[in-house]
């Protein structure tokens, strides 16, 4: 019973994020669309943000979604995996982190309502994005050809204290 909740509780998740908010969010916000391609993305220096991202979603088998590279540039970044564990792990770093948006706080509200296995990793996220740098404005796209390591230590804060990071670390993103 537990497994089926689970995987209905993902699949509503999945469906929420990307059929329903990801197609409204771009009709309201005319977000930046990507512009690079896997492919150039691949051509990056290894250890670069946007050869981690083309490497992460190839692992995953995911597309290169044009308005929603910003969010998995923060995956990498931040070091939360795809799960959905990490999806609201991420969400949480970003409320923390001030930045409030209608996204963070549906995606949060959501896995605490139906996430309470997970609340401690929810928990830990809040408070790491708390004691960040602010991320808000930070501009992504031109991001891509900086080494990982040295954007996170921009962000200024102690990066390995949640459980949701140690899923990334089996990602073999780091």
């Amino acid at each position: 019973m537990y497994s089926l909740i689970v995987n209905l509780r993902s699949k509503l998740l999945v469906f929420l994020t990307h059929h329903m908010a990801l197609p409204l969010l771009k009709l309201i916000r005319s977000p930046q669309k990507f512009q690079h391609t896997k492919e150039a993305l691949h051509q990056l220096p290894e250890g670069t943000l946007g050869n981690e991202l083309v490497l992460m979603l190839d692992e995953k088998n995911l597309k290169l979604l044009p308005y929603y590279a910003k969010h998995d540039i923060k995956h990498i970044l931040l070091q939360y995996d795809t799960t959905d564990e990490g999806e609201v792990c991420l969400q949480c770093f970003m409320l923390g982190n001030k930045h409030l948006s209608f996204p963070v706080v549906a995606t949060v509200v959501y896995g605490i309502i139906t996430m309470p296995e997970y609340w401690s990793s929810l928990r830990k996220a809040y408070k790491r994005g708390s004691r960040c740098k602010p991320i808000e404005h930070w501009q992504w796209f031109t991001l891509l050809d900086q080494p990982v390591h040295l954007l996170r230590q921009k962000l200024d804060c102690e990066l390995a204290i949640s459980n949701c990071e140690s899923s990334m670390e089996r990602m073999k993103i780091s």
